[in-house]
């Protein structure tokens, strides 16, 4: 097995500075950094975990808390995961994924162990109760999703009451004015998923101020439940004419169930989603959507928990609520109502 040692010699410097060129603890010339990088790549050296905690008093590992709940698109979940263990790859970190309905005793047990040198948060409900714990964590912890008292934690999070009014301010500025807003399941709402209402709220109100008629309707989030709660919705508020999506497997539904009653986007009926890029090409989606940008906020999150661990700088700066601003994407599912 390659040994330190064996990047030294190779490199023609001494242990500790071919340590600190792989740490970035000290000072390191370039010259010398590209030298031991080129001679690790060639040797195939990777570092001893249990050593370099010992040595630097941390793991290089960032946990990661999810839960795939029942109610929620998998698919969708995977996109933030990917985002974070991506993000932290870059930077050097492995992700320690835990998946525990106990979310709060799993996170108890990692941090008190020391098993990782941040976390960060997903699924987060509006009175979250792993939030409690966290604080009380020796390592930092960041969030992607807002609950109702973000202090001493980093938040991140798409401004989700901005996606409603924009959602409906484009079909308003094409004319229609009988609109339906398809939202996740209602177990979602009921656990704390606040983002579901944030969006909710403000497309209602939005809609009233523009003299439109919203309906708003939760749809199942598995097939064929999701099918059969879009041909019901379709069926009972016939007058609609434009339709927002607040909901990834509604989303993925929706194109047979619009075959199926003879529908065409945009000359029967114009649709906005709330999904990601990547979302809509892994669907073969067609309709226009407000960016979700799971990546994005995975970086965000990820970037600056790595900026609390390694540096006193970061670690005393005021934590941080920020939003990333909705971007509709177009692609041609929306127009004027017939």
């Amino acid at each position: 097995m390659v040994s330190i040692g064996d990047v030294a010699r190779a490199a023609g410097v001494s242990r500790s500075t071919a340590s600190y060129a792989l740490s970035g603890k000290r000072a390191i010339s370039p010259e010398v950094r590209q030298r031991v990088d080129e001679v690790v790549k060639d040797l195939g050296y990777t570092p001893n975990a249990g050593a370099r905690a010992l040595a630097t008093s941390q793991t290089m590992v960032l946990g990661l808390l999810a839960q795939f709940y029942e109610d929620e698109f998998a698919p969708a979940m995977l996109q933030y995961i990917l985002g974070v263990s991506d993000t932290a790859r870059e930077l050097g970190y492995d992700i320690l994924l835990m998946t525990e309905a106990d979310g709060a005793r799993a996170l108890q047990r990692v941090t008190r162990a020391r098993m990782v040198d941040g976390v960060v948060l997903l699924n987060v409900a509006e009175d979250d109760e792993r939030l409690p714990v966290l604080r009380q964590a020796p390592q930092p912890g960041a969030l992607i999703g807002l609950p109702a008292d973000s202090s001493g934690l980093d938040v991140f999070d798409l401004d989700f009451p901005e996606a409603g009014r924009m959602m409906v301010d484009h079909l308003w500025a094409l004319g229609h004015r009988d609109l339906l807003l398809v939202s996740p399941p209602e177990h979602v709402v009921e656990r704390g998923g606040a983002y579901v209402w944030r969006l909710r709220d403000a497309a209602v109100e939005q809609a009233q101020r523009r003299g439109v008629a919203l309906q708003t309707i939760s749809a199942d989030s598995r097939q064929p439940a999701v099918g059969r709660s879009l041909v019901a919705a379709l069926d009972q508020y016939p007058a609609t004419t434009g339709l927002l999506v607040h909901n990834e497997a509604a989303a993925a539904a929706l194109p047979p169930v619009l075959h199926t009653r003879g529908l065409e986007v945009p000359r029967d009926l114009s649709v906005i989603g709330r999904y990601s890029d990547e979302f809509a090409r892994t669907f073969s989606l067609p309709f226009s959507s407000i960016e979700s940008a799971p990546d994005r906020l995975g970086q965000m999150a990820v970037r600056q928990l790595v900026r609390r661990i390694e540096s006193q700088e970061g670690r005393d700066e005021p934590h941080v609520v920020r939003f990333i601003s909705p971007e509709l994407v177009d692609r041609g599912s929306t127009a004027g109502p017939r």
